[in-house]
Formats: structure tokens, C-alpha cells, sequence
């Protein structure tokens, strides 16, 4: 088997995930190539399709969401994802095990204590009625049946174990930061067609199948622990092995096993990768259990402090070089290390191109960035 350096990694994740040069598809196309779209903040999603997509804009999004095209919902590791619709229908029931496993972890259930998981989630339904609740009004209502519970919780455990839509406006482009106000409908009633069910073990397996060839088209190539720590699901090594026919094998630097699409490409290990700006909770520093193939294991622990936290980043060269934060109308960029006068450069020129498009005013630095020749 070939051997694969950390930089063909490297330029093959890039040039997946369109940061080798952005491209001239669809936003509907990327976040389909991308699987699903970290959205934990909405207005984070709209600077990863920004970072990827030639002269996209923020209605091109905003008009995606209320066509209902894309939906926002718990996917992925349990967080709020964008997807295609089409792809939301097959990959949140393949997930939902995953989001079980969340909502019967101790924080649930301690408050849901003696209360039928079921039985919940048919009270939520009825309460929904076939229509739009924000949030809050679902949690007073739970609340009101249930005394001396936490309603937030409820309404949380009951929207991890059933496909709950968010409103539009709820992933629509505006202020920074989680939005105060959150409608939820049945996904079913918000897409206007029944969810995919995998009604045996062998249809579940290949869905299953399915999104690790999704995976590989845009993270790959990859390992197995590789796709569970992107996904949240678990015992895809036996999946993979019945795929053995259509991957190609590799050896990875560290030694482990690597597959990938057959007909997948990888570039030329010294392909240029441009300064790029990353969204906070860009799937590319989540996609992958060894993420060393972006972000050095001392790096991360700056971008990943705690606290489910997953700061905005700034890409030198393919991997992460520093962090990035918008306040008050000023983009301050915090390389961890000195910057080239060429990378500098490019880095500036990046970052006001973003300040463009997020309306900001100014370009600064948190701390000194000490030039050298480049």
C-alpha cells in the first residue's frame, strides 16, 4: 500500500473542501459536497460557505432556508447542522442513534427520571399539532404537564429524539451568536414528504455506506475512527470492510490504515494553499479523530479551550496559523506564531475581504505579529 505524507493529506482535505480555490457550484452544491454544514451559530455557516464559494452572498443562503431547501437541525454529533433536504430525509434517521445516545445521557435524563422516552416524544407531537412552537412555548407547555421538571430540558430531549426543523429565520444570516428565539416544527410537516426509514438491517447498512462514501468525497482519505468521530456513530469498521471493493487502500504517516474513493484524486503534495479564514466550528477541524492533518496538537489546544467551544481560525499554508474574532465592528486576527511579510500580506488582504462581507470596519491584531523576510 502507498504511504501518504501528512501534506498529501493535508492538500487533499484543502482541495475537498474547496480552500485549495473556491468554487464556481451552487451553494445547494457545497453544502451537499460537504455533507452537512456546522450551524451551531447561524451566522458562522454563511462565512464557511463564504470562505469556499466564488462571490457568494448572504441571500443566496437565506434563500435556501426559506425555500426549504436546506434545513437546520441536530445532525451530526448531536449539534445543529445545514442540510441539503433531500440529504436531511435518510441522514437524520441513520443518526438518530446518536442522538438517543445523547438525550439518555445523565443530563436528561436525571430530569426525565420515571418518564417513557416514547411517551415524550408523542406529548411534544401533540403539543406541535402538525405546526411551528418556538422553543420556549414547547418547554412551558412540557413544563406545565410535568411539575417540577425542567421544560427547557424536555423539549430538548424530545427534539434529540425526533426530526424537529428549525424556522428560517432561526438559521438566517443577522446578529452574532445563538438566536434568542427558535421555532421548531416536525421535519416531516416542514419538508412536506415523509422521512426516509431504513426499515431493515441491510437497507440501514447501506445508507450507512452511503455516507462514508459522502465522507470520503469530502474529508477523505480517512480511517474508520476517522468517519465515527465526524459522524457520532460507532462499528463502521465492518461496513467498511464489506466496502473493501470499492476503496482504495492506504498507509497513513503515522502507519494507520487510510481508504478512500477509487476514483478519488489526490494533488500534488506541493499544490499552494491560500490564506483562507474558517468559520468558529468549521467541520474541518471536526471531521477527522487525528486532526493533525490542519491543526497541530498544540494549536488545538488554543482553538479548543473547553466548554464545546470551537474558535474561528485563519489557515497559513493549509493549516491552522492563528485564530480570528469579530467585535464591534473590528476583525482581530491572533497568529499563534510570526508571520512572513508575505503571508501577512495575504492574510490582510483575506481577512478585508471578509470584512466586506460581514460588514465590519476594521482589520486589527490582538497581539504584535513580528514580520520576517519572506
Amino acid at each position: 500500500m502507498t504511504t501518504l505524507s501528512l501534506r498529501t493529506l493535508n492538500r487533499a482535505l484543502m482541495g475537498r473542501q474547496f480552500l485549495l480555490g473556491r468554487t464556481d457550484r451552487s451553494p445547494l452544491e457545497v453544502i451537499g459536497r460537504l455533507v452537512a454544514l456546522q450551524a451551531q451559530e447561524p451566522n458562522w455557516a454563511y462565512v464557511g460557505l463564504w470562505s469556499r464559494i466564488h462571490a457568494f452572498t448572504q441571500p443566496e443562503l437565506t434563500g435556501l432556508l426559506e425555500d426549504r431547501q436546506v434545513v437546520r437541525s441536530g445532525l451530526l454529533r448531536s449539534t445543529q447542522h445545514l442540510a441539503a433536504a433531500d440529504d436531511f430525509r435518510w441522514l437524520r434517521p441513520l443518526l438518530q442513534p446518536v442522538l438517543d445516545r445523547t438525550a439518555g445521557s445523565p443530563h436528561f435524563a436525571r430530569n426525565s427520571t420515571g418518564l417513557d422516552a416514547a411517551s415524550l416524544v408523542a406529548e411534544g407531537l401533540g403539543l406541535l399539532a402538525g405546526g411551528t412552537l418556538s422553543r420556549k412555548e414547547l418547554a412551558r407547555r412540557l413544563a406545565e404537564r410535568h411539575p417540577g421538571r425542567d421544560g427547557r430540558i424536555l423539549a430538548g430531549q424530545m427534539e434529540l429524539r425526533t426530526p424537529l426543523v428549525h424556522g428560517a429565520a432561526t438559521g438566517a444570516w443577522g446578529s452574532w451568536g445563538n438566536r434568542s428565539a427558535v421555532s421548531v416544527t416536525p421535519a416531516e410537516v416542514w419538508l412536506g414528504q415523509p422521512m426516509a426509514t431504513a426499515a431493515t438491517a441491510t437497507a440501514a447498512k447501506d445508507s450507512a455506506k452511503e455516507l462514508i462514501r459522502r465522507y470520503l468525497a469530502a474529508f477523505g482519505p480517512a480511517g474508520v475512527k476517522d468517519v465515527q468521530a465526524w459522524c457520532g456513530l460507532t462499528r463502521l469498521g465492518e461496513v467498511v470492510a464489506e466496502m473493501r471493493a470499492e476503496l482504495r487502500r492506504y498507509t497513513g504517516p503515522d502507519g494507520r490504515a487510510l481508504v478512500d474513493l477509487a476514483d478519488a484524486e489526490l494533488p500534488d503534495p506541493e499544490t499552494p494553499a491560500p490564506v483562507r479564514l474558517l468559520p468558529a466550528f468549521d467541520n474541518i477541524l471536526l471531521g477527522h479523530a487525528d486532526r493533525t492533518r490542519v491543526i497541530s496538537d498544540e494549536d488545538r489546544k488554543r482553538v479548543m479551550p473547553g466548554q464545546a467551544r470551537v474558535r474561528a481560525t485563519f489557515l497559513v499554508d493549509g493549516w491552522v496559523h492563528g485564530t480570528w474574532s469579530l467585535d464591534a465592528g473590528t476583525l482581530r486576527l491572533t497568529p499563534f506564531r510570526p508571520l512572513c511579510a508575505t503571508d501577512r500580506a495575504a492574510l490582510e488582504q483575506e481577512a478585508d475581504r471578509l470584512l466586506q462581507f460581514v460588514g465590519g470596519r476594521v482589520v486589527s491584531y490582538s497581539a504584535p505579529a513580528a514580520a520576517q523576510s519572506s
